[in-house]
């Protein structure tokens, strides 16, 4: 007698995002989307570097970062940096577990490295983003 087995399915979604480069797809001219796990690095890096009121109808939305860029670096400012930049995350991108925040001042460019480590959801390989953060003029 044959057993028939139901095929397995698996319950991984799909995400895209708009490339903010807004660049055409050389085929069918319209906006490249990105995937996945670029898509979810693409999110944190854009809350990160988001003030808040940026965004007209979601004036919260943001980690106010690049205001702090214009107090001396100091440990005490690292540390704030690393609370915020969690905060925003973990409040408005559901898709990125945080693993790691890792920040270090660099005095002579007087700005920030910060390594964000962080496992999608649909994934179990970590992934970083690597940012320098400094204050324009």
């Amino acid at each position: 007698m044959p057993i028939f087995t139901k095929p397995l399915t698996t319950n991984v979604k799909s995400w895209s995002d708009l490339d903010l480069d807004f660049q055409s797809h050389p085929i069918t001219k319209d906006i490249v989307k990105k995937k996945d796990i670029e898509a979810v690095k693409r999110s944190v890096k854009n809350l990160v570097l988001t003030n808040r009121y940026d965004r007209p109808f979601n004036p919260e939305l943001g980690s106010n970062i690049l205001a702090m860029l214009f107090e001396p670096v100091s440990p005490t400012s690292a540390t704030v940096l690393k609370d915020r930049i969690e905060e925003v995350i973990t409040n408005y991108e559901p898709r990125a577990i945080i693993n790691d925040i890792q920040i270090f001042g660099d005095i002579d460019r007087n700005g920030y490295e910060v390594s964000i480590f962080f496992t999608p959801l649909n994934s179990i390989d970590p992934v970083q983003i690597d940012l320098f953060l400094e204050r324009l003029r």
